[in-house]
């Protein structure tokens, strides 16, 4: 009998101090899909620029897999679009991705309906669905102010995830 009650007296101070470490897996797994889609934006961010960069000021054909044409990048304003492999016209601004849906958010493949939350406007803001707060599991990306600029890619704010 003295055995059963150490056992259960065992098992009832494992659980006290496991138990919380466990609930709080659900805010690092948001907290890494946060991070995650940081890293998509940053690539994305740097893929664009260079593809841009190159077809600037050239006439662009059909997207093969749209079937749409994009609008040439100028050569003095750095605004235009470009095509991807994936069904997708990507908005640029200033030789970077726009801060819209079809600008970063689409280069970088962030789904809004995989759990994702965009707020527009820019800077635009992406957040992850079922944050505790969401206002504090964020980063956002500002559009370019000027050629020459590099857009700002915010720090990512996982306090509540």
């Amino acid at each position: 009998m003295v055995e059963l009650i150490v056992v259960i007296v065992i098992l009832g101070i494992l659980s006290a101090v496991a138990l919380p470490k466990f609930t709080n897996m659900q805010g690092d797994a948001r907290a890494a899909k946060l991070n995650a889609a940081r890293g998509a934006a940053a690539a994305a961010m740097a893929m664009v620029h260079g593809s841009a960069m190159a077809r600037q000021g050239v006439v662009p054909g059909v997207c093969l897999a749209t079937g749409s044409t994009p609008t040439t990048i100028s050569a003095t304003t750095g605004n235009g679009s470009l095509c991807t492999e994936e069904p997708v016209l990507i908005n640029v601004t200033r030789l970077y991705p726009a801060a819209n849906a079809n600008g970063i958010i689409a280069a970088s493949g962030i789904v809004p309906t995989e759990g994702y939350t965009i707020v527009n406007g820019n800077p635009i803001t992406v957040r992850v669905t079922g944050a505790t707060a969401p206002a504090t599991c964020q980063f956002t990306y500002t559009a370019p102010t000027a050629l020459g600029v590099a857009p700002v890619l915010s720090t990512p704010i996982v306090t509540g995830c």
